[in-house]
């Protein structure tokens, strides 16, 4: 190697090294598996016993599209589902349980403010009872606790004068949102009339 090429060759190579180790680690998730949040999110929709559920028809190349998410996701390849998932929405993007399915997918893919965006999304343009419904705000739940435990993981017992302040006043923020969103869920069980 002639002594131009050294030259140049040595700076770059020491950028990017330098590059490599400058960058933050990436936040350590919490709490339980994405998976067992997602199979809590299910688990909320279970029917209730007399209860109404009424399902809208739905584009074939969007159903196809759907149970190729479905598919995928049995296989942990995550964002092919959420791929799959975002071509089914281009074609019927006011559908909230596609809307609700993609919100669990980005629950898989730990992107629990997507999740909680997308059900909420769901949620103004669905039926406001039913299992799909406690399915949006368990979501929500599911989002707000996250980030209830990453409150508590940072305050740490080291948090001073109005850093402690600022973070007692997000933490009653969060744990009014998480009563709240409980409560919605709660009103999405609707049963029907009794049957003599």
């Amino acid at each position: 190697m002639n002594r131009i090429n050294r030259r140049l060759f040595v700076p770059a190579g020491l950028l990017l090294l330098a590059a490599c180790t400058s960058a933050p680690p990436a936040p350590e998730w919490t709490g339980p598996t994405p998976e067992q949040l997602v199979a809590e999110i299910r688990a909320a929709g279970a029917f209730e016993t007399g209860e109404l559920d009424v399902q809208p028809l739905r584009d074939p190349m969007a159903e196809d599209l759907r149970v190729q998410a479905t598919q995928f996701e049995s296989a942990r390849r995550y964002p092919d589902a959420a791929d799959a998932l975002d071509k089914a929405l281009a074609i019927a993007p006011e559908d909230p349980a596609l809307l609700q399915e993609r919100a669990e997918v980005a629950v898989l893919q730990k992107n629990l403010d997507r999740a909680a965006a997308l059900a909420r999304d769901a949620y103004a343009l669905g039926g406001k009872v039913g299992p799909l419904c406690r399915r949006h705000w368990a979501t929500i739940r599911q989002q707000l606790a996250y980030r209830q435990r990453g409150l508590q993981l940072r305050a740490n017992g080291k948090l001073k004068g109005e850093k402690l302040a600022q973070w007692e006043r997000e933490s009653a923020e969060v744990a009014t949102l998480l009563v709240d969103a409980e409560r919605k869920q709660s009103d999405c069980t609707l049963t029907g009339p009794p049957r003599y």
